[in-house]
């Protein structure tokens, strides 16, 4: 009998596809979170060179990582869809994981920014992909959470990912792709969810039983909607400093500080991949300060942006950090999701 020696027999295209399904079945929509971290990060670089002529291209060496990192995590939701479709649904159905899928389009519409200097047909076809799903995912959720009949306890900042960060998202690209009157409708959607949620949030975190260790990840979102809502206003603004960006940027700082006031509280979570929830928020705040500095702003926002600057490079370099190890130790698939 012939013995397969290719390592492309039937057995062993199973045992791969085994594999795949297993690696897919486990890979939970909150790890977009880091494409929207390192993407962020990679804008604020782009801003930075652009605003202190620093840098030399390192903000290309970012988002191509942050594009690497999507395609990955595409690629592996696509075989979920394929080969494991009901841990998908049972994601979707969470309800508290089930807002994080709404990330993939929120992701992609941000490779489309990452992409739009190099092709803007590229970037525009990303962009309608991105938007479509995150449009659709938003509608479809938010319509099932107005039915009411929702656990209390699992209230948290990911209500805003479906709206408010696809919302604002897609008022920055669309911005960018030169579509700026459609990104004032965008970002008047985000800001209004956003503050409709806020007080449903504030509340909850307020009188209700105080958030278990495994979900105090997701405060990070938290500090997501001022800073991201201001670096669209300025996109689709044309980016003259005013009090109303001001006063997002102050709030989002509001936000980070109360944050840090609770960082040993949130540590009792241990090192898990829901620390990336931190990151969007945190190099926004970099990024909207750095954009009004390239519209002429100074005084505070000009002592404001080397501060916020510095913290999203250290926050995300040891997100980074963290999650080799957990990869390499074998930790990163412990837990699926928050």
């Amino acid at each position: 009998m012939a013995i397969d020696t290719t390592g492309f027999g039937p057995a062993n295209q199973q045992l791969r596809i085994g594999r795949i399904s297993h690696l897919a079945s486990k890979t939970p929509a909150a790890y977009f979170g880091m494409v929207l971290g390192l993407g962020g990060l990679g804008n604020a670089w782009r801003a930075a060179e652009q605003t202190w002529g620093i840098g030399n291209g390192f903000s290309e060496w970012i988002l191509s990582l942050a594009a690497l990192v999507w395609a990955v995590l595409v690629l592996l939701f696509a075989a979920k869809a394929l080969l494991a479709p009901d841990r998908l649904v049972a994601e979707i159905n969470h309800p508290v994981q089930c807002c994080f899928v709404g990330l993939i389009g929120v992701a992609t519409m941000l490779i489309a920014s990452a992409a739009e200097p190099y092709s803007y047909a590229a970037a525009f076809t990303l962009f309608g992909i991105g938007f479509t799903f995150t449009a659709c995912f938003a509608v479809w959720r938010t319509g099932g959470l107005w039915r009411g009949e929702r656990d209390h306890a699992t209230t948290t900042a990911v209500l805003y990912l479906p709206t408010v960060a696809g919302s604002f998202v897609t008022a920055m690209v669309a911005a960018s792709l030169g579509y700026r009157d459609w990104g004032q409708l965008a970002f008047g959607a985000g800001i209004f969810s956003w503050l409709a949620i806020e007080s449903i949030l504030l509340h909850r975190l307020l009188i209700g039983p105080m958030t278990p260790p495994a979900l105090r990840p997701t405060l990070g979102v938290q500090l997501a909607p001022a800073p991201v809502g201001a670096v669209a206003y300025i996109s689709v603004s044309g980016g003259t400093p005013d009090v109303f960006v001001h006063a997002l940027i102050g709030y989002g700082i509001l936000q980070l500080v109360v944050l840090l006031r609770l960082s040993q509280w949130l540590r009792e979570a241990g090192a898990v991949m829901g620390f990336w929830a931190f990151s969007f928020g945190a190099t926004s705040i970099a990024t909207a300060p750095l954009r009004l500095l390239g519209h002429g702003d100074n005084a505070a926002i000009s002592v404001v942006a080397p501060v916020t600057f510095i913290l999203a490079n250290v926050l995300v370099l040891g997100l980074a950090v963290m999650t080799v190890w957990l990869l390499l130790s074998g930790r990163m698939y412990g837990k699926s999701a928050p």
